[in-house]
């Protein structure tokens, strides 16, 4: 399976995004937008959207780091490209990339059936939880989401289901991040989070230092019931 680079248009500009599509079948398929790590719409980034393609979603992962430079493509192999990541990620203005990922479900829901959900890893995991807070995606899920602690009073605004996966030792988000989380969004109706003790940040990385396949398998195995319930 190849996907294509398509342009995504804001007021502010446009920016570009890797396009994956289901094999053709019978009817319009559901959408979902990937949302990326610190590296770029990487190779990691470009598999997982053909693999969300695989499962039977038009899936669009955006170039979210355009404003700062477009299509930053490094790994998670050298100290060099960590260096890079961080600096990125030290720069990356939230608000700004909510709202691209506003514009990327309102680019991708023509090609759809008309129902648009949303997945990210790492920052993506923090984005994932602002999607759903901010946007009009239909289901969100985010991956090991750095930060979120700190956002709880946008959780307000969730009127779409979230599922959030936490792990237990995530060297990015320390236990007492972890329980203000839980604890904060607890009572929400629309939010289920999973939490997973044993595992460090990015267990499902495929090739990453902490990926745990099996951990991966089950997390990916709830993330895709999760988007056929809600997402159809």
């Amino acid at each position: 399976m190849s996907g294509e680079t398509i342009t995504i248009k804001t007021p502010d500009g446009s920016f570009s995004g890797y396009l994956s599509k289901p094999e053709s079948g019978a009817g319009p398929k559901p959408g979902i937008v990937v949302i990326q790590e610190i590296f770029g719409v990487n190779q990691v980034m470009r598999d997982l959207t053909d693999w969300y393609a695989s499962q039977g979603y038009v899936a669009l992962c955006p170039d979210l780091f355009w404003r700062i430079e477009p299509g930053i493509d490094i790994t998670d192999k050298t100290e060099e490209e960590w260096k890079q990541a961080f600096d990125l990620f030290g720069k990356f203005d939230v608000e700004k990339g909510t709202a691209d990922i506003a514009a990327t479900i309102d680019t991708l829901r023509p090609m759809t059936s008309g129902k648009v959900g949303a997945v990210g890893y790492c920052l993506g995991g923090q984005l994932a939880y602002l999607t759903a807070c901010h946007t009009s995606s239909d289901a969100s899920v985010g991956y090991y989401g750095v930060n979120i602690q700190n956002r709880l009073d946008d959780a307000k605004g969730i009127k779409t289901p979230l599922m959030l996966h936490v792990a237990g030792k995530d060297e990015f988000v320390p236990p007492e991040a972890q329980e203000q989380i839980v604890s904060g969004l607890r009572d929400n109706a629309q939010v289920t989070i999973h939490r997973y003790p044993d595992m460090d940040h990015a267990f499902a990385r495929p090739g990453g230092a902490h990926y745990d396949k099996k951990t991966a398998d089950e997390a990916n195995d709830r993330t895709i019931k999760f988007f056929q319930r809600h997402l159809g």
